[in-house]
C-alpha cells in the first residue's frame, strides 16, 4: 500500500472513530454510504480501531471500547487519534513558550507534536519525561528539520521507568524534577473533569505529574476534545491548578462552559478563548 493510501486509511479511521464517540455506536453500511468507500474497507478499519483498544466491535458496526480506569494505551496507538486537533492545540499552546524561559513538558502524543513547534522558540530549557519529547530535540540539534545551532534548547531528560506512553516515571524522575522550578508546565492528561480534575490510569505516572505541577510556575494542560469526561485510576490535580487548559474545537458548548466555570483560563484552538 502507497504512503498516500495509509494517510487516506488513517483520516478515514479518525473519521470513524470521531462519529462512534459522537454517537455512542455506528453500522457499517452508514460507514460505507458516508464515506463512499466497500463494506470490506469499512470493516477492515474497524478491525483496526479495534487492535488500538479504542472502539468494540459489534454485530453490524461498532461501539466505544469501554476501557477500565487503569488501561494505559501506547504511544503508537494514542499517536493516531485526533491528529489535526493534537495540531491545533500544539500551535497555539507554542505561543505560549517565551524565548529563554526554563519550561517543562510532560508524557503524551500532544506534548509531542507541541515539541516540534517549540523548536522555533530559541533560548528554552526543556525538562521533560518523555523521551518522545526529548528525541524531538535531538534530532533537531543534530542535522534533523528545524535545528537552529545559535538558538538550540538545553534538554533535561529526567530518569526513571518508561511506561506504555514512553514516559519516564517512579522515584527517581520524582527526585530529578522536585529539585527544579519550571516558568511553565506543559501538561499532557489521559483524562479531564470536574469531580475526578486531572487524571492517568498509571499509579507512578499520577505520583511524577504532581511534582511536574508542584514545581511550575504556571500549568498548561494540552488535551483534545476526547479527553474531557475520563476518568483515569489515578487523579494528581484538580482543575484549579490549572492556569490554562488549551483545547480544540471538537469540545461541545456544553463542556466548554462548564469547563470555564471551574478553569481560570480556557483556550479553544481555532475557537474563542473563554476566561
Amino acid at each position: 500500500m502507497s504512503d498516500n493510501q495509509n494517510l487516506l486509511a488513517e483520516q478515514r479511521r479518525a473519521l470513524i472513530l470521531e462519529e462512534v464517540r459522537r454517537r455512542g455506536g455506528v453500522r457499517v453500511n452508514e460507514l460505507t454510504r458516508r464515506l463512499g468507500v466497500s463494506d470490506m474497507t469499512v470493516r477492515r478499519d474497524l478491525d483496526a480501531l479495534a487492535r488500538q483498544g479504542v472502539v468494540e466491535k459489534v454485530h453490524g458496526g461498532a461501539v466505544p471500547a469501554a476501557e477500565a480506569s487503569s488501561h494505559e494505551p501506547g504511544f503508537e496507538a494514542k499517536s493516531s487519534l485526533e491528529r489535526d486537533a493534537k495540531e491545533d492545540i500544539a500551535r497555539v499552546a507554542a505561543e505560549m513558550a517565551v524565548p529563554g524561559s526554563a519550561i517543562a513538558l510532560s508524557g503524551g502524543t500532544t506534548t509531542y507534536a507541541l515539541a516540534h513547534k517549540l523548536l522555533d522558540v530559541p533560548d528554552l530549557t526543556v525538562v521533560t519525561n518523555s523521551v518522545r519529547v526529548a528525541d524531538v530535540f535531538h534530532a533537531a540539534q543534530h542535522g534533523g528539520a528545524g535545528a537552529v545551532a545559535a538558538g538550540a534548547a538545553t534538554v533535561v531528560l529526567t530518569g526513571g521507568v518508561r511506561t506504555p506512553s514512553d514516559s519516564l516515571v517512579g522515584p527517581v524522575a520524582d527526585q530529578a524534577i522536585r529539585s527544579l522550578h519550571f516558568d511553565v508546565l506543559f501538561l499532557g492528561v489521559h483524562g479531564v473533569s470536574v469531580e475526578a480534575g486531572l487524571s492517568t490510569p498509571n499509579l507512578a505516572e499520577a505520583e511524577t505529574n504532581r511534582r511536574l505541577v508542584a514545581s511550575a510556575r504556571r500549568v498548561v494542560v494540552v488535551a483534545d476534545h476526547t479527553k474531557w469526561g475520563t476518568v483515569g485510576l489515578s487523579s494528581f490535580a484538580r482543575l484549579d491548578e490549572v492556569d490554562t487548559l488549551v483545547t480544540d474545537s471538537g469540545l461541545p458548548d456544553a463542556a466548554r462552559a462548564r469547563m470555564a466555570e471551574h478553569l481560570p483560563g480556557l483556550v479553544v484552538a481555532g475557537g474563542p478563548e473563554a476566561a
